[in-house]
């Protein structure tokens, strides 16, 4: 999740690693069905962080006439595959999935956040907003857009 908002593998790594400490330092005495919508809620908020900070430090680049770094190119791309797939079928696989990433990114962040939550990570309806601070129809409303909009837009590029 941190790794689709974000874009990044690192930065989302430290927003994933300082939710897991706040987690422990804050709610370490919880009950452990309430750590995943906490954790999810932590996560949400350094995530919502990351935002703000980022958008003050690209305001910053652009005053001060930085360029964005490029990502050096991922080692674990170069690694064989072992289920056997064709180079075609690993192409269009990685297409879906690139598509699969930007639907999403494009999503608005509530959609986005329900979506995840519910669909990748899970939880469930009263979890998910406990984890958004919203109310359990709010959930299921930002759910439901999120997999029309994405249904809409990957019709042909999902299998």
């Amino acid at each position: 999740m941190a790794r689709i908002a974000t874009g990044n593998r690192d930065d989302a790594l430290d927003i994933v690693q300082d939710a897991m400490f706040k987690l422990v330092e804050k709610y370490a005495s919880r009950d452990a069905d309430e750590w995943g919508p906490l954790f999810h809620r932590i996560l949400q908020s350094r995530i919502h962080d990351w935002y703000r900070r980022n958008t003050v430090r690209n305001q910053f680049r652009s005053w001060l006439g930085m360029a964005n770094e490029e990502d050096a190119p991922d080692p674990l791309q170069a690694i064989a595959d072992e289920h056997g797939r064709s180079p075609e079928q690993l192409l269009q696989s990685d297409r879906s999935i690139d598509k699969l990433e930007q639907a999403i990114h494009a999503l608005p962040l509530r959609q986005q956040q329900a979506f995840l939550l519910r669909g990748w990570q899970g939880l469930d309806v009263k979890q998910t907003a406990q984890a958004m601070a919203c109310s359990q129809g709010s959930v299921k409303t930002h759910y439901s857009r999120a997999l029309h909009a994405l249904r809409e837009q990957l019709g042909e590029h999902w299998p």
